[in-house]
């Protein structure tokens, strides 16, 4: 019976204890509306903070402390100063003008036709991003260079002849395979010597770089020049929505008497 009684007691704590914390907060008379209580539990979450079960206590926490401190600035007469009425006129306009340009936001979406138009419009600007797939025989001296491509010229394979030849670690068991890379990632002779080429060419002379005697071959080339538009939605979404709101700022001025 004393443990019936004990999980009782229990139970009625942990229920007056949620009771109270369902109500909203009263101090000195004065009520904390859960409102006010959910706009700073929406403005911990625009802030980055994670939503948890005691977010809403915490934000309870701070309405009160920041009321009792509300309270003793006004048995000073603090809010009587020109200072605080115009700093609250300005919070005042601003949390205004911030509402309507949301309102305004969820009123005018961009649509795809206008992500589609924007994305045409600046798809030009984009400059063209060109990837290389080459291959390369690296050799010690010009001489075992020209013996490659003269090997090359009798039909031996290049993969082949990498495997057999190449000083590459890197590449010869892959065929002298350096994978798709943009030109600047070689070294000057051998992206001038490399981009000359076209698709399934081999260099007719050894290119000489600081590590030894190439051979390269080009397997193919690509051009990429704007990114999908899918990739770069947000940041176009972004755009528009900015032009959007700057243009209705501006039809509002326009229309306003400004002294």
């Amino acid at each position: 019976m004393r443990k019936t009684l004990l999980l009782s007691t229990l139970t009625a704590a942990v229920l007056s204890t949620a009771a109270m914390a369902a109500q909203p907060p009263v101090v000195n008379g004065t009520t904390i509306s859960q409102s006010r209580i959910d706009a700073v539990v929406r403005m911990m979450e625009a802030q980055g903070q994670p939503a948890t079960p005691d977010m809403q206590t915490s934000a309870r926490d701070q309405l009160i402390t920041a009321e009792i401190l509300r309270q003793a600035a006004v048995k000073k007469g603090l809010d009587k100063s020109p200072e605080y009425r115009a700093e609250l006129e300005n919070m005042q306009t601003m949390a205004l003008a911030s509402r309507l340009i949301k309102d305004f936001q969820r009123s005018n979406p961009v649509s795809d036709a206008q992500l589609r138009a924007e994305y045409d419009k600046i798809k030009s600007q984009f400059p063209e991003k060109k990837s290389y797939h080459a291959r390369h025989i690296l050799v010690p001296t010009e001489a075992e260079a020209k013996a490659v491509i003269d090997a090359l010229r009798k039909g031996k394979a290049f993969d082949q002849l990498a495997k057999e030849k190449s000083i590459d670690p890197g590449s010869k068991n892959n065929g002298g395979d350096l994978g798709w890379s943009e030109a600047s990632n070689f070294v000057a002779p051998f992206s001038e010597a490399m981009t000359k080429l076209a698709k399934g060419q081999v260099t007719s002379e050894p290119v000489k770089t600081e590590f030894g005697w190439h051979v390269i071959k080009l397997d193919d080339v690509r051009a990429e020049a704007a990114p999908p538009v899918e990739q770069i939605r947000p940041q176009l979404e972004q755009r528009i929505m900015s032009g959007k709101i700057e243009k209705f700022i501006s039809d509002l001025k326009a229309k306003a008497s400004i002294q």
